[in-house]
């Protein structure tokens, strides 16, 4: 078997756990091990779209990794997670209420090539380890910034503290940064409720299968 599979991936699963659930099923019918991987990190709160590849298609990952991704997010203001989500620890930021116009200008600016520092618990790895690995031992670890391009970015609505953002971006970049920034920017603080990934290149969530309708859940 040499597929591409669209994948609906639900929240609270891992990425790792997607692609053994796929490779489960797939050796079951198959009545042998069946190659199977992922071209892209999901968090395990995020949910949308992953592309699943098996066979001799799993050489071509990387190139799959490289792909523009569109994303759907709902950045809390005010307040701010350790883990830049909801898995995080949460704390009180700041408690003004950021106008409508100063959302505007602020995700305005995020727009074109920017620089981030990607979250410490990420897959990154950092000295051959796994950087979130690295972070729940109690290890100090700094993440070197990256470039990364927002091709456009989309205020979807706002109603304090909730913002809803749609961001068309290169690969490589964390939505949670992208949150934890806009709310600094706004000096209020923030971080990324929900995450949805619903294009990659020229695929669409619209394209995929869930877990349950692949048979994967039985």
């Amino acid at each position: 078997m040499d597929e591409i599979i669209l994948i609906n991936k639900p929240s609270a699963m891992t990425s790792f756990g997607v692609v053994a659930r796929v490779r489960r099923i797939l050796s079951q019918r198959q009545g042998k091990k069946v190659k199977v991987g992922h071209t892209g990190t999901l968090d395990p709160f995020a949910t949308g779209l992953m592309i699943v590849l098996t066979g001799k298609r799993c050489r071509e990952a990387s190139t799959f990794s490289k792909l523009d991704k569109v994303y759907e997010a709902e950045i809390i203001l005010g307040k701010i997670s350790s883990t830049g989500d909801p898995e995080g620890e949460i704390t009180e930021g700041a408690l003004q209420k950021p106008s409508r116009e100063d959302v505007d200008r602020v995700v305005g600016d995020f727009v074109g090539e920017i620089w981030q520092t990607p979250p410490i618990y990420s897959a990154i790895k950092i000295k051959g380890e796994r950087a979130y690995k690295l972070a729940r031992k109690g290890e100090q670890v700094e993440m070197p910034k990256r470039q990364v391009t927002i091709y456009s970015l989309e205020v979807i609505d706002y109603q304090y503290p909730s913002l809803e953002i749609r961001a068309h971006v290169s690969s490589g970049t964390y939505i949670r940064t992208l949150a934890e920034d806009i709310g600094k920017s706004l000096e209020v603080g923030a971080h990324c409720r929900q995450l949805r990934r619903t294009k990659v290149g020229s695929y669409s969530i619209e394209q995929a299968k869930t877990l349950d309708s692949l048979g994967i859940y039985s």
